[in-house]
């Protein structure tokens, strides 16, 4: 599905330069769920930008499905990033537009990328059914953040990445994502999810673990 090859990620900074990411090769599998895990800053969030074609690397290779990435221009990264890949946020208010319905936001999704949505159908699988004419205030930021899967399976993305998708949510709403992370990942749906959060990295089906940069031995 997705692989890195000897990934190196560099900033420059006014204090000079940092390495953010250091010689990681990886294989994302095709179904389940995947789980970079480790503390804040050890890179698992670069990681899942470069992952998500939004960064590119320093060095080394990103490959889709078998195809290397790196000679790309940006405005071709962007238009295989619309038709392959979905990226949820931390903050569920980034992932959605808010004067808009649910149901407009899942039309939208997928006809960004040249789909239509089956709005009822996706509600009752996210378990926000009779939402479609609710605007998005109105949800908890659980229901936000499972419309924000929502809109990936209405876009028929390939693989779905996700930035700490539950750390910005009391319990009882991050109870929901992690419900939600586990039927797509059960449905054979390809999820990467970058993360700390103990509950979610029990429930990986393949893990990797950063420390500072590094994939832990």
């Amino acid at each position: 599905m997705l692989r890195l090859r000897e990934v190196e990620v560099r900033y420059r900074t006014p204090g000079g330069v940092v390495t953010a990411v250091s010689d990681v090769s990886l294989d994302v599998p095709a179904r389940g769920l995947t789980v970079l895990a480790g503390p804040s800053g050890s890179g698992k969030s670069t990681l899942l930008r470069v992952l998500s074609l939004v960064e590119r690397p320093t060095l080394g290779a990103v490959e889709l499905h078998g195809a290397g990435t790196g000679r790309l221009s940006d405005r071709a990264r962007r238009r295989l990033r619309r038709r392959e890949i979905s990226l949820v946020f931390q903050n569920p208010a980034d992932n959605l537009v808010g004067h808009l319905t649910v149901g407009d936001n899942l039309r939208a999704a997928a006809q960004a990328s040249g789909r239509s949505a089956r709005v009822p159908e996706l509600l009752a699988q996210l378990g926000l059914p009779d939402t479609a004419g609710w605007r998005v205030p109105a949800l908890s930021g659980g229901q936000q953040q499972r419309l924000a899967f929502g809109c990936a399976l209405a876009r028929e993305s390939a693989v779905v990445l996700a930035d700490e998708p539950t750390s910005q949510l009391d319990a009882a709403s991050a109870d929901l994502v992690l419900e939600t992370v586990a039927d797509l990942a059960r449905r054979g749906v390809p999820v990467v999810v970058a993360s700390h959060d103990p509950r979610l990295i029990a429930l990986a089906d393949t893990r990797f673990d950063l420390e500072n940069g590094v994939l832990a031995a």
